[in-house]
C-alpha cells in the first residue's frame, strides 16, 4: 500500500470507473465514486493504493474524523476481484484507525448496493443509519460502522 500522488490520477479514474461499472448500471447513473473529484484527495493524502507488480490493482479512499476514520471508496480493479483484495483494503481501513487512535470505522453505501452491504456485514459492520442522499434524489445512503479493537 502506498499513499497515491498527482500523477496517479488518470489510472484512480479508470480504476474507480471500471470497479463501479457494474453498480452504474444496476442504479442508472454513475456512483458518486465515480463522478468524485479525486485531485484534492490525493493532495490531502486520503488516497492509498494496493499495487501488484506495476498494476493498479485497488484503492481506498480514507478520511480521517476526530473520532473515526470514514472510507469514501474501496475499489478494486475488474481483473484483480475474487482474490480478496477488498477485504486486504478494509483491514487496511482498520488499521489506520488503530494508527489514528480513533475508536471506529464508518462507511456509507447504496442501499441497492446489496451485495457490498453484505460483504460489509460479514466483516463487522453494522447498519446505524439509511438516510436520503442528499446528492441523489430517490437514493438511498446506508450508514454502517465498524468498532475497532485497540489491540487486534
Amino acid at each position: 500500500m502506498r499513499l497515491a500522488r498527482s500523477e496517479d490520477l488518470s489510472a484512480i479514474v479508470v480504476l474507480t470507473t471500471e470497479a463501479y461499472s457494474p453498480y452504474t448500471a444496476l442504479l442508472g447513473a454513475p456512483p458518486i465514486p465515480v463522478t468524485e473529484d479525486y485531485a484534492p484527495r490525493i493532495e490531502r493524502g486520503e488516497v492509498w493504493l494496493l499495487e501488484d507488480g506495476s498494476e493498479l490493482a485497488g484503492l481506498i479512499v480514507l478520511e480521517r474524523h476526530p473520532d473515526h476514520a470514514m472510507i469514501f471508496s474501496v475499489a478494486v480493479a475488474p481483473a484483480f476481484q475474487g482474490k480478496k483484495l477488498g477485504i486486504r483494503l478494509l483491514d487496511f481501513a482498520d488499521e489506520q484507525a488503530r494508527t489514528w487512535h480513533v475508536p471506529e470505522v464508518r462507511l456509507y453505501t447504496n442501499s441497492r448496493m446489496e451485495r457490498n452491504i453484505a460483504l460489509y456485514s460479514a466483516y463487522g459492520y453494522c447498519e446505524t443509519s439509511r438516510r436520503p442522499n442528499p446528492y441523489r434524489p430517490g437514493w438511498t445512503v446506508v450508514d454502517m460502522a465498524k468498532p475497532i479493537d485497540k489491540a487486534a
